[in-house]
């Protein structure tokens, strides 16, 4: 376990000076729009290679005739590698830790057609920078790539909504239980939320009742109970007394009696 913990440590440290090198060394040459930034291609197909590099051209992205021998690449100076082989998840951690540890000062990012968001986050676990799907158009994906070399990481806004929608998910599922035990018509969360005046006044506006009626059974001005339905409008986060009356019918109990209007404030 004392082991496990030191290599953690060490891979911390290590991963946090590669950043200050980044930040310090890198990113001022990156920021330069007249630098260029040398790109290689990971892609055995030819023709999606031809592609890219088409959509490429004329960019800062340089792009190198042949991978090779990576040890050959110079450091200190903006690096991209741009993976467009179709690979499974493990194999893309793998490539991405190999490129990590040879040039820790570059920046790594996936093109590629899907994958499952929990499968892109846990590969930028691994270190890669940026992830962007075939779907995008030229200029989004040289848009993100310049994320990329400015040291943010990106993905997709589909994939952060999945992600945001599996996390509401989750927790709403952790939280049923305990959701489950409080009933919507409990009177004390509705005295919560509404003072009595307020209550009796939304009790009126079930009925259908006008702001003209509510104020001459209520004994009080017709600007008083406008006031009062402002403040209801906000609390239950109705757009109008309509809302908030549908509101009333789901927080009331069908079977409650009806509390006698009181004359007066």
């Amino acid at each position: 376990m004392i082991h496990d913990f030191d290599e953690h440590y060490q891979g911390a440290r290590a991963s946090m000076g590669h950043n200050v090198v980044y930040k310090e060394q890198i990113l001022p040459i990156a920021q330069d729009p007249f630098q260029n930034i040398t790109t290689v291609l990971i892609c055995q197909n030819i023709l999606l290679r031809t592609g890219i590099s088409h959509i490429l051209s004329g960019t800062r992205f340089d792009i190198a005739e042949e991978a090779g021998d990576l040890s050959t690449f110079p450091e200190g100076v903006p690096m991209l590698f741009l993976i467009c082989d179709g690979r499974s998840p493990g194999e893309y951690s793998q490539t991405v830790q190999e490129l990590k540890a040879q040039h820790p000062h570059a920046r790594v990012v996936i093109l590629t057609d899907n994958m499952a968001p929990q499968e892109i986050v846990q590969i930028c676990k691994e270190g890669l920078d940026g992830f962007c799907t075939t779907t995008m158009a030229r200029h989004a994906i040289i848009k993100a790539l310049e994320l990329v070399m400015l040291g943010e990481t990106f993905i997709p806004g589909s994939v952060g909504l999945d992600l945001l929608d599996q996390l509401r998910g989750s927790q709403a599922g952790s939280l049923g239980q305990t959701v489950s035990l409080m009933p919507a018509n409990d009177p004390a969360l509705l005295l919560n939320k509404l003072s009595e005046r307020e209550s009796q006044i939304l009790r009126c506006l079930t009925q259908g009742a006008s702001n003209k009626l509510i104020a001459r059974e209520l004994g009080v001005a017709e600007a008083t109970v406008k006031v009062h339905i402002k403040a209801i409008l906000r609390k239950v986060k109705a757009v109008n007394r309509t809302q908030a009356a549908m509101w009333a019918a789901g927080h009331f109990a069908s079977g409650q009696e009806r509390e006698s209007l009181v004359p007066g404030e």
